[in-house]
């Protein structure tokens, strides 16, 4: 989770705010604010309230005077961007390419990734384009060899991945046990670790995401490989090139990671 902490005056000084996401309006918390230190992530700053006004982009570091970035003291409202980096070898070495959103084909800017390191946010990880094939959920951390983040033997595996979204509200799901929706049929509004002694399906092959964003297990208990599902309609999980993969157990993912 990404952590910013405000101060009144320079140089870490007179009252202070903490803030751990978004923050439309700073105003209730402090009067002014003329330095900070971000603790954990990348966070967008703005000069005026609801993210509006002049902004600069801030990572991991300390922020004693506005003033020497070109921002007076009219820092009013911030949001956590999230940020992920890739790196064409292991250990965090060779060339990079970072990104806020999703990437469809890492190759467009690294011949090949082996490492990559989540700044702030949560990203799904694939082994192929357009968010293909093997996937692994990477939260904040660093992942100095691609191998054991993907839990496979292949080299430079990582081909795309897809930002997951900060979900604030309910959770709703409909799971089917055949495709296009037919065949007994569930609605989910939080985790289940086994679906087949909770509701006695022996596997799960289609979906509706009315709200929230999940992950798919092929085993109970949370384990397997998994498989991330936003907002949407699936007719057909053989359609996201995982090859075959009964489903086990489905999570929400609730933290900001």
């Amino acid at each position: 989770m990404g952590k910013i902490i405000f101060y009144e005056e320079k140089n870490f000084q007179g009252r202070s705010y903490e803030c751990m996401s978004d923050c439309p309006d700073m105003s209730s918390y402090l009067s002014r604010s003329n330095s900070c230190r971000v603790e954990n992530g990348c966070f967008m700053v703005y000069e005026r309230p609801n993210f509006m006004g002049n902004q600069f982009y801030m990572r991991r570091g300390e922020y004693s005077d506005y003033t020497r970035m070109g921002l007076t003291d009219s820092v009013r409202s911030c949001r956590m961007i999230p940020m992920i980096i890739f790196y064409e070898d292991k250990n965090f070495q060779g060339r990079s390419y970072e990104t806020s959103s999703d990437c469809a084909e890492l190759t467009s800017y690294l011949s090949r990734c082996n490492s990559c390191r989540v700044e702030s946010g949560c990203f799904m990880v694939y082994e192929r384009p357009n968010f293909m094939g093997h996937q692994m959920l990477a939260r904040r951390g660093d992942y100095p060899d691609n191998q054991r983040l993907m839990g496979m033997t292949m080299s430079d595996c990582v081909r795309s991945s897809r930002m997951i979204p900060m979900h604030r509200g309910t959770f709703r799901m409909r799971i089917f046990e055949k495709e296009n929706f037919s065949g007994q049929m569930h609605e989910l509004m939080d985790d289940c670790d086994s679906i087949q002694e909770r509701f006695r399906m022996s596997d799960c092959q289609s979906c509706n995401v009315m709200d929230g964003h999940w992950l798919m297990y092929e085993q109970p208990n949370y384990r397997g490989r998994m498989m991330y599902m936003k907002p949407g309609e699936y007719r057909s999980f053989r359609d996201m090139g995982m090859g075959p993969m009964r489903i086990g157990s489905i999570r929400r993912i609730m933290e900001s990671c």
